[in-house]
């Protein structure tokens, strides 16, 4: 981080500069039966017009992997490389080694473990409803992935096969930390070598040394920025504790990713600039913040963040 003493001037041109070349693995557009205010297309053009490098996305309910693979046929020349990724939840059959085998045959590059079919979301959800649906929708199943004596169960042992033969991304989606350890470990063991886990604070329940540990262990650590730039509906902790959770995990094993796309937010993009200008009031150099952004997340995708997708 910068010495105080010498901070550097924050403009809205240096904020624009330090976005080109930026991923965003958490991008919440829609068709989705949840409230959206931008669709697939929409936030591909604004991730275009902005120059970043990549967006991945995340829906809870369905896999976008056949609207990705759609829309790289046709939107090549926009230079913002596409990615999707499998929901292991009740409407994907929840932990099915089918549903993740045909994802990633078709180009997902993650797999989420369940999010809002996961026991631990459902737990968390008691007092308060988290992702809420447009309608009402069938009650998910708990799901966890381990059996009663906190062993993985064997289905999930396939799907990280899986993963690992395709050397994708495991993400931990809103599984308890305590689940996530034994599951990272079984998938270590297994030959996966991207391990992911999203906004470990909050639903997942990991402390600061949880943070840490993942990191030394060789996972990435997303963190939701709408979750702490001021202003956001969704900002569930103050903008401080982000300098916390990033010297936590480290600067090179942090992700900021929007998990934005929500109604009444802002816009996956608008909330990148955001959180820019939060971490150069910090006092993140440049070179930091292009790593929470963009770099980071390209090395765990296996993206070269110098190269542009060809256009047709």
């Amino acid at each position: 981080m910068n010495d105080t003493s010498k901070k550097i001037e924050i403009t809205d041109a240096l904020i624009d500069e330090l976005l080109v070349g930026a991923v965003d693995l958490h991008c919440h557009s829609g068709p989705s039966v949840m409230p959206r205010q931008i669709d697939h297309i929409e936030a591909m053009e604004e991730a275009s017009a902005a120059k970043m490098r990549a967006i991945l996305f995340k829906d809870h309910y369905y896999s976008v992997a056949p609207i990705t693979e759609l829309m790289k046929a046709h939107y090549s020349d926009r230079n913002v490389e596409l990615l999707s990724g499998v929901p292991c939840n009740n409407t994907s059959g929840g932990l099915n080694p089918y549903a993740v085998d045909h994802g990633l045959n078709l180009g997902a590059r993650l797999v989420w473990m369940p999010t809002f079919s996961a026991a631990n979301h459902i737990r968390h959800t008691h007092r308060r409803k988290l992702l809420p649906t447009k309608m009402d929708l069938m009650k998910p199943t708990a799901l966890t992935v381990v059996d009663p004596k906190g062993d993985i169960l064997d289905e999930v042992k396939v799907i990280l096969d899986q993963i690992a033969k395709h050397d994708c991304v495991l993400s931990g989606g809103h599984l308890h930390i305590s689940e996530i350890w034994p599951l990272f470990e079984e998938a270590k063991q297994r030959g996966v070598k991207r391990l992911l886990v999203n906004h470990p604070t909050f639903v997942i329940d990991a402390s600061l040394s949880d943070i840490t540990e993942l990191a030394e262990m060789g996972a990435y650590i997303e963190h939701s920025m709408c979750m702490f730039i001021d202003g956001s509906r969704f900002q569930h902790f103050p903008s401080d504790e982000l300098q916390d959770v990033v010297k936590a995990g480290g600067v090179d094993r942090t992700i900021l990713g929007s998990d934005l796309g929500q109604v009444k937010a802002p816009r996956p993009v608008e909330g990148f600039k955001l959180v820019i200008r939060l971490c150069l009031e910090f006092g993140y150099t440049p070179e930091e913040i292009r790593k929470l952004i963009g770099l980071n997340a390209c090395q765990l995708m296996g993206i070269d963040p110098a190269v542009e997708m060809a256009a047709e």
